[in-house]
């Protein structure tokens, strides 16, 4: 999917979110990636499969003890 020279990490990859830009709506707040991935300015993620990624710690569930 990339077209640039270096080829940018794979959506499965924890680099996932280092990919380039291919489009950008500020005013939404996400990003898509030359990967596939869609990067939220909170911080979550999508991937191309339709898994999400909540990269922030107080967002994850909690498992009980």
């Amino acid at each position: 999917m990339c077209s640039h020279p270096t080829a940018c990490p794979d959506a499965s990859s924890d680099e996932r979110v280092l990919a380039v830009p291919v489009s950008r709506h500020p005013e939404q707040g996400w990003s898509l990636l030359c990967n596939g991935v869609v990067v939220f300015d909170d911080d979550g993620e999508l991937l191309p499969d339709g898994r999400v990624v909540l990269t922030r710690p107080w967002a994850q569930p909690r498992v009980p003890a």
